[in-house]
């Protein structure tokens, strides 16, 4: 394990990638429940998207532990879930076993541009300030679910969002919260998985206790549930090959795309994460496992995979290599029988988490030149419409376009790669079917 994993090789040990695996299981562990509940909207019977959840998150994040040797877990992702229900399913109206199909073909695609590695092109295309603007994006936008999932912001019809009441499950996240940040600035081992499992502790009494008034924040539902493997192989191949179903492919494959190559990037700037050349450590083979993902995920009943963005999380608590995703992947596959057990872990508890993700993931914007403005406002713009719009491929769409422009603007077109002209067509591409 110690030559295979290079674990003194990366500063790390067995126990570190231990906790660090917990740590980011812990924080990507609601997909378990919440992509079933997407997907069932979809018509897709709850639990077997559930079942399918698990075996793509297990099968999955071992791909990216054992093959890639990253640390990053890679699950059904969200934002891709809400795509596949309420867009192509709801929205265009083709039956979700074609759906799944498009799930399918999309993730062959990936693997042929992982193959003949134009993914790696895509990656090194990308300019080094709006890569690190990608990760101070991908920050806030964590902090924002992490602030959301706690009910400390809300939406506000006068001000898009505000503060939300100062509630007992609300202070009890701001308990946590200032326990986890004392317990990382005093750099305590496991300071973010002791955390949340405090903070979980402390959310017992909610509704039982006291604030009587409020319903219990935990709610035990059992212990065990049988797996239901209705959803494997029920995807249809053949019709999900129309031309119709086309623009449904070109979105799972041009979303999924960026929103992994723009993961591995920001967890590689945030956390040093990279080769001799400065570019994300291992990244062929992760792309290819974040492809692999998504073909499977069509097999398996569910929404594409993806590389998680809380993966920090568990990369914060010292996770460095594939041991992580190995330990995170593993943790996943007792849920087929488990799922209920993630009812004593609340949102309250994991929020913490992510709300100090996005302070560890802002700090690479201290590289980004702000006094060179043609490449300043690119990099701010993709900082700011990440958390914004709630879609990281929309803030590297409108990155990529600014930046084409203020540089053909000030004469220095000559200075954009051929690569980066065609994905920033794509982005264009990208948009027209959006307002379709």
């Amino acid at each position: 394990m110690e030559s295979y994993f290079e674990l003194q090789k990366n500063n790390t040990s067995i126990r570190t990638e231990v906790i660090a695996g917990l740590t980011s299981f812990l924080a990507t562990a609601y997909i378990i429940a919440v992509n079933p509940a997407i997907l069932s909207q979809a018509g897709m019977p709850f639990s077997g998207a559930l079942t399918a959840t698990v075996l793509v998150s297990f099968f999955s994040s071992l791909m990216m532990g054992l093959y890639a040797r990253n640390p990053i877990i890679v699950a059904p992702g969200m934002g891709l879930n809400a795509f596949f229900t309420y867009s192509a399913v709801l929205g265009m109206g083709i039956t979700w076993q074609v759906a799944l199909g498009a799930v399918f073909w999309s993730g062959i695609v990936f693997l042929l541009l992982s193959v003949f590695k134009v993914r790696v092109l895509i990656l090194k295309a990308i300019p080094r300030p709006l890569r690190y603007a990608i990760a101070a994006g991908i920050g806030l936008f964590i902090t924002i679910i992490g602030f959301a999932n706690a009910g400390f912001i809300v939406p506000n019809e006068a001000t898009t969002t505000g503060l939300g009441p100062l509630t007992p499950s609300v202070l009890t996240f701001l308990g946590g919260l200032f326990l986890m940040a004392i317990l990382v600035t005093r750099n305590v081992t496991g300071a973010i998985l002791i955390g949340i499992v405090l903070t979980t502790l402390a959310a017992y009494p909610l509704g039982r206790w006291w604030a009587l008034d409020a319903a219990p924040v935990i709610n035990w539902q059992g212990v065990f549930a049988a797996p239901d493997f209705s959803l494997v192989l029920q995807l249809d191949l053949v019709n999900s090959l129309q031309f119709a179903v086309f623009p449904v492919i070109f979105a799972f494959v041009f979303t999924d795309l960026f929103d992994s190559l723009s993961t591995f990037v920001g967890l590689a700037e945030a956390a040093n994460l990279t080769d001799e050349h400065g570019e994300p450590r291992n990244v062929g083979r992760s792309l290819t496992a974040d492809a692999l993902s998504t073909t499977i995920s069509g097999l398996l009943g569910s929404s594409p995979g993806t590389a998680y963005v809380e993966s920090a999380v568990g990369i914060e608590a010292g996770g460095r290599t594939g041991l992580t995703a190995v330990v995170a992947g593993l943790l996943f596959l007792p849920f087929l029988f488990l799922a209920p057990l993630l009812s004593m872990i609340p949102a309250i508890a994991t929020a913490p988490a992510l709300v100090l993700v996005g302070a560890f993931m802002v700090r690479p914007i201290v590289r980004i030149n702000w006094l060179k403005m043609d490449e300043a406002i690119p990099a701010f713009l993709a900082m700011v419409l990440i958390p914004f719009t709630h879609s990281i491929s929309q803030g590297i769409i409108w990155g990529f376009l600014s930046w084409a422009v203020l540089k053909v603007a000030t004469g220095q077109s000559r200075s954009i790669p051929v690569t980066l002209w065609v994905i920033i067509a794509f982005c264009v591409l990208a948009l027209v079917m959006q307002t379709h």
